[in-house]
């Protein structure tokens, strides 16, 4: 895949995208505390992160059982930005946003607005 990125399709097969949902009826901060509790079910307790072994052992909880070892590891090479083999916090947050491409899209939009409502407020 162009970019070193990972095929979603093969990471998660049957993903159903409730980000946006989650999003509308949550508000921003609100979606942003339950990834924050989405993470903590997810972690290592000792380590303070996910990684591919606390993700497979407790991916039952977030409806994720069916994926095989090598989708949990894609999961976490993809989200894995500064290279320690594992998801923190941020990591994660921003993982579950790539995989979303609705709330990306929507998140494009804001900015979008934002950025021209600024432009309009600054006389240009």
């Amino acid at each position: 895949m162009a970019g070193g990125g990972v095929d979603q399709s093969k990471v998660r097969p049957e993903f159903e995208d409730l980000l946006p949902v989650m999003a509308n009826k949550l508000g921003g901060e609100g979606l942003i505390r339950e990834l924050c509790n989405g993470f903590q079910v997810l972690m290592d307790k000792e380590r303070g992160v996910i990684t591919q072994e606390s993700l497979k052992r407790n991916s039952a909880l977030m409806g994720l059982q069916d994926l095989t070892d090598d989708q949990l590891a894609s999961m976490v090479r993809e989200g894995d930005l500064d290279g320690d083999g594992a998801l923190n916090q941020m990591e994660f947050c921003v993982l579950m946003f790539r995989l979303s491409p609705e709330l990306m899209q929507e998140s494009r939009l804001w900015l979008e607005e934002a950025l021209e409502e600024e432009l309009l407020q600054s006389g240009f």
